[in-house]
């Protein structure tokens, strides 16, 4: 049951979220689209409640139930970027918006688009074990902390490899190929390249 609850907030998520920027962007309704994104943490709340309210109910914890902390913790600390990512596309698929960069590739930064995915990350593990703790003493004694302990081991081994990859990033920065104009960390084209030089000579 843990199972089908995690697919089905993941599935609502999308569609709050969805229902929210159509509300911002189509109809123009922005109070209404902000309240609606204001809805996305409390699906996430739902599933964890939901989740101690089976423990509480005498369920054998097992790692469905860490499973859906995890998808609570991630949400927190990975949400924001995410609704921002959709907000971005959208605005530029269905409102006339700019085209959404991509993610920086060169020099510092792509640095920083490493230590802020690091960031994330670390701040996600660090949710989600503290959730995860939370279901022993919620759970009315269903729950042990042997239980996860595997997944506090995986959550922490996360945490240090983003936090290593940034590391590695900032003391060996990564390099353009030779002959490649970057702007801002990202390679420029043809015809921006073009544009940044201006016009050609007169030759009339």
């Amino acid at each position: 049951m843990i199972v089908t609850l995690v697919v089905a907030a993941e599935i609502s998520w999308w569609i709050v979220l969805g229902l929210a920027l159509c509300a911002r962007y189509l109809l123009r309704w922005r109070r209404t689209g902000t309240v609606l994104l204001l809805g996305l943490p409390v699906v996430d709340l739902v599933l964890y409640a939901l989740t101690v309210l089976d423990l509480r109910n005498g369920t054998e914890a097992s790692w469905t139930h860490a499973l859906a902390a995890s998808y609570a913790g991630f949400s927190v600390g990975y949400g924001p970027s995410l609704v921002a990512w959709a907000d971005r596309h959208f605005l530029h698929r269905f409102a006339g918006g700019p085209k959404p960069l991509p993610a920086p590739k060169y020099g510092p930064e792509r640095t920083r688009h490493e230590w802020r995915i690091a960031g994330r990350t670390v701040v996600s593990s660090a949710i989600t074990l503290t959730l995860i703790t939370l279901l022993v003493p919620l759970s009315a004694g269903s729950a042990h902390y042997g239980t996860f302990l595997q997944w506090y081991i995986k959550l922490g081994i996360a945490a240090v490899v983003n936090v290593v990859v940034a590391g590695c990033y900032s003391l060996w920065p990564k390099e353009p190929p030779a002959g490649t104009v970057v702007e801002d960390g990202r390679a420029v084209g043809a015809d921006r390249v073009a544009e940044k030089a201006g016009p050609g000579p007169d030759r009339s």
